[in-house]
């Protein structure tokens, strides 16, 4: 692993302060970007996002050069990642243990790591737990994750590797680390943003290259669909075959063409 860490090329013995505020509080933002053949994937969206992100945390609005030159740094100390994760992390920086900030400015980490394909079917979980499409970080991809990390490992206790959100008014929302589509009387339909889920690059590749439409969705309506498929950096388009109890077929037919045209179009514009 090769760590970019506030403008220096480090290994994976790099630190950050016990008291960054990233550390302290969850007080940051970060992006993860696939890498495949060594090639970081739709880098100028993933920035983009950084900067909303950041911007509505109230964090001082990123250096884009300077992470784009330690995406360069870190990809070419390591370039033979056949495929992997490129994290980026932007947090509040050494601050007072408390909620407040501090002036030293914020923390910058750039890393990378090769990582196992995930399966292209999956199966899935419903949660009892709620987005809250009205908190002061809805659709901010904050390193707050402890509420993913508690709902993936319920999931997972019982078979499934995502964890499915509603959100507070019962409309289905996303996964921990997943946006959801399904599909209806062969329509394809994912939750709005205004569900409180968060804006993916791959989901808004997925309506640009094959379309679909975006309304709310009751979560009970989750069990009637005729297809499911998860999208997120690492998964592309991952097929579902089962949702909590009841099984479905995977891929089904409109799943295989969003794939297919998802590795099609990806392949030709590796920032599009």
């Amino acid at each position: 692993m090769r760590i970019w860490l506030n403008g220096a090329l480090l290994d994976d013995e790099a630190a950050v302060s016990p008291l960054d505020h990233g550390l302290t509080t969850g007080d940051g933002v970060f992006e993860t970007i696939k890498i495949e053949n060594g090639r970081p994937f739709a880098v100028r969206r993933h920035l983009d996002r950084l900067v909303r992100s950041a911007v509505g945390l109230g964090l001082p609005t990123p250096d884009v050069a300077a992470i784009e030159s330690g995406i360069d740094a870190v990809v070419a100390a390591d370039p033979g990642i056949p495929f992997g994760r490129l994290r980026i992390t932007y947090t509040g920086g050494v601050s007072p243990l408390s909620s407040d900030r501090g002036t030293s400015g914020p923390t910058v980490l750039v890393a990378t790591q090769e990582i196992t394909r995930p399966s292209p079917v999956s199966a899935i979980v419903t949660v009892p737990w709620v987005r809250n499409e009205r908190s002061a970080v809805a659709g901010l991809k904050t390193t707050s994750y402890a509420e993913n990390v508690r709902a993936l490992a319920s999931a997972k206790e019982r078979g499934g590797s995502e964890a499915i959100f509603a959100n507070t008014v019962g409309n289905l929302c996303e996964g921990t680390g997943s946006n959801i589509f399904c599909v209806y009387d062969g329509e394809l339909v994912t939750p709005t943003l205004e569900s409180g889920a968060l804006a993916g690059v791959t989901r808004a590749l997925v309506l640009e290259w094959f379309g679909g439409v975006e309304r709310d969705v009751p979560l009970q309506q989750l069990f009637a669909a005729e297809e499911i498929f998860l999208t997120s950096t690492t998964r592309d388009v991952q097929a579902i075959r089962r949702v909590d109890d009841r099984e479905l077929h995977a891929p089904g037919t409109i799943t295989a063409q969003v794939a297919k045209i998802f590795a099609e179009r990806s392949a030709e514009h590796p920032n599009p």
